[in-house]
């Protein structure tokens, strides 16, 4: 992929990145490391322990120093390379809780990250102060119970929460539809002028584009009902009725979503599940 790798990209006042190089189906053209300040910084979402990516964002940093490592999440493309950039930097792990857990069969998206071990955790709405500014959590739990996004003024780094170019992978156990939701509207009630996702582009407009996630969700809510309505169904079949003509390398993921959705609806009282088969009540 023709993508800027390694290099520091100034996207507005005292919010710059660097470009990951772990492009994947479910990491777009990879993780998007985020600094936050000017004369000291923050380095939010360091991403996976390449140790490219590491010397990059050395050189990034520059003499500066790092007043926190900041993580969104603990998913092996988002926290892993902490560790190393604090054994150089001296700086302190805030953020995420730590979370270390394997979904029943194969992950579709990256694999917990069993080494993260943070000096602080942040709860919703606390903060950390960096170069004068405030680096304010934001608990978005669905993607992962432990989710957070960071807001810097006007602008909100939403992790995975939402991503600029594809749907946030929701898949059981840990990841949980109605949490997912729920943050989602969270996030549409607030004022935030720009989201700077850790995959994919800045997305303008934030609640229009929030709106849309909702609606897409309910939208694939709905089909799945109608599908198990129609007879009793597996999550393959599901999968294959819903998502026609879907990436193989998609399936999995497709499937766990699927399986959320089952989750919240069971929990409503709308389907049952009798063995592999679920269907509507």
């Amino acid at each position: 992929m023709d993508a800027p790798y390694e290099l520091l990209e100034t996207l507005e006042p005292r919010i710059a990145r660097v470009l990951a190089h772990n492009p994947s189906a479910f990491t777009y053209y990879g993780t998007q490391t985020y600094l936050i300040g000017n004369e000291e910084v923050a380095v939010v979402d360091p991403g996976p322990d390449l140790p490219e990516h590491v010397e990059a964002l050395l050189h990034a940093i520059g003499g500066r120093r790092v007043a926190a490592i900041m993580c969104t999440h603990t998913h092996r493309d988002h926290s892993p390379a902490a560790k190393p950039l604090a054994n150089v930097t001296g700086a302190p792990v805030i953020g995420c809780a730590p979370l270390a857990l394997e979904t029943v069969g194969p992950r579709a998206d990256a694999a917990f990250d069993g080494d993260y071990s943070p000096d602080r955790i942040l709860e919703d709405d606390e903060s950390v102060d960096v170069d004068g500014i405030a680096i304010i959590a934001v608990a978005t739990p669905g993607h992962t119970s432990n989710h957070l996004c960071f807001a810097v003024g006007d602008a909100l780094l939403t992790g995975d929460h939402v991503m600029g170019w594809s749907t946030t992978v929701v898949v059981p156990p840990d990841g949980e539809m109605a949490a997912y939701m729920a943050s989602l509207d969270k996030l549409r009630q607030r004022q935030d002028r720009i989201y700077y996702p850790a995959h994919g582009p800045a997305v303008t407009k934030p609640q229009q584009y929030v709106r849309g996630l909702m609606g897409h969700r309910m939208q694939r809510e709905k089909q799945i009902l109608r599908l198990v309505g129609e007879m009793p169904r597996d999550i393959p079949d599901i999968v294959a009725n819903a998502y026609p003509g879907l990436d193989p390398r998609l399936v999995t993921a497709a499937g766990g979503s699927v399986l959320a959705h089952l989750l919240d609806l069971e929990k409503r009282g709308l389907v049952v599940r009798e063995g592999e088969q679920w269907l509507r009540l």
